[in-house]
């Protein structure tokens, strides 16, 4: 296996051998090599291309040694399109990374998303450009932010099926009315909770919003805590889209 194809996985905890790629370099911190280990490869939504596209690697890269088991990697993917994302590694081996074939993993990995380029699929209109940035937030481990994108994707289709509804959001003065409040009135009509957690639906803006105010959840906890908080959002997510193409087809085919 080379490291372009550790590369190209999500990252993992487990060290993964690969053939060598820096045999005979000195490893000095901050001297700069070229590498030839295979093309990048990793999936985003192309805009341009208005579907999920392979964007690789181009030609020869190279890294910057930290120290003789660690290294940064710097490099631009590009779709066939010509749109790009740069992207950045910290790559760690379990000994020596100028052996022959050392365990490496990846320690951290960050990209850098332009306005032509999201994590994934548009699915959920304007709301989806929070699950990217909550995503993006969760790779760079700053879980407060990540969980902030959360409880406004939460927050944004809660206040747009509200007033698809005609449920108001706002007191006499202006100022919001309690999300509690708004959640209660659009379960009396059509609730956006799906019923496996239909009884949590305020619990889980409380766990988003624990973060924020400083409450019994610090960042590595919301770090823990994201996978799940984030399924459970995008459970809402997609019971309102579902709900919505199930009467769009229930309409074009004249069922009242």
């Amino acid at each position: 296996m080379r490291l372009g194809d550790i590369l190209s996985k999500p990252p993992k905890l487990d060290f993964v051998q690969v053939d060598g790629f820096l045999q005979n370099k000195k490893g000095d911190t901050g001297q700069t090599v070229e590498l030839t280990v295979g093309n990048i490869a990793l999936n985003y939504f192309c805009k341009t291309c208005d579907d999920i596209r392979t964007f690789r690697s181009r030609n020869k890269f190279s890294c910057m040694f930290i120290d003789k088991k660690t290294i940064s990697i710097d490099c631009v993917l590009a779709c066939s399109c010509g749109a790009t994302v740069p992207i950045w590694f910290l790559v760690e081996s379990m000994d020596d990374i100028t052996l022959p074939a050392p365990s490496v993993r990846i320690m951290k990995k960050s990209e850098k998303l332009s306005d032509s380029v999201a994590i994934s699929m548009d699915s959920y209109g304007f709301i989806s450009k929070f699950l990217d940035k909550a995503d993006v937030a969760y790779r760079d481990e700053l879980g407060a932010g990540a969980l902030v994108y959360l409880r406004k994707a939460f927050e944004a289709i809660t206040l747009q099926t509200a007033t698809s509804l005609g449920i108001i959001t706002t007191k006499k003065n202006g100022s919001s009315r309690p999300f509690v409040d708004i959640l209660r009135d659009i379960d009396a009509q059509n609730s956006i909770i799906p019923p496996e957690f239909s009884a949590n639906g305020y619990k889980l803006f409380s766990e988003l919003s624990n973060v924020i105010h400083g409450a019994s959840m610090n960042d590595t906890d919301a770090l823990k805590k994201y996978q799940p908080l984030r399924r459970l959002v995008v459970g809402i997510l997609e019971n309102v889209k579902n709900r919505e193409e199930f009467s769009n087809a229930k309409r074009a085919l004249g069922w009242n």
